[in-house]
């Protein structure tokens, strides 16, 4: 488990290698746990984050469960964060996967592939829709306080 004494504005948890944990809490100025739960108090407000491929949406619904049968530390969950793995639109199977995980948490988000981010990601400007994104959960995080 991740311990610390040290406050976050959010957690980020990603649920497997490569999720886009260290992006997502660049973008957002939160905190990324190295794929573990935080165990602090007062209870941390968390995102999961995964990609959108058939392993990481696995690994999203296994975190996903551990969270719902309180096998984690108690904690805020806010939602779950997919990021695209690939260009494009996913495939049926996955996006049919997807819309099934959107109701195991209190809230989902998808945010597109942005070829930039795979040489550098600058959270001063991100795109049009991944700005989007962040700001429904800067909203999000915002009421959970």
């Amino acid at each position: 488990m991740w311990s610390t004494s040290t406050p976050a504005r959010v957690w980020v948890v990603g649920t497997h290698g490569g999720s886009g944990e260290t992006t997502l809490a660049k973008l957002l100025g939160g905190t990324a746990t190295d794929h573990r739960w935080p165990s602090i108090s007062p209870q941390p407000p968390v995102v999961l984050v995964a990609r959108t491929h058939a392993a990481g949406l696995a690994a999203a619904q296994l975190a996903m469960r551990a969270w719902a049968a309180a096998e984690t530390p108690h904690v805020r969950l806010i939602g779950l964060v997919l990021i695209a793995d690939a260009p494009g639109k996913l495939p049926k199977p996955l996006a049919d996967r997807a819309e099934i995980l959107r109701g195991g948490v209190p809230h989902m988000w998808q945010i597109p592939w942005v070829d930039a981010y795979r040489l550098d990601v600058d959270p001063t400007n991100p795109p049009r829709q991944v700005r989007k994104v962040l700001n429904e959960l800067d909203t999000v995080i915002a009421t959970t306080h």
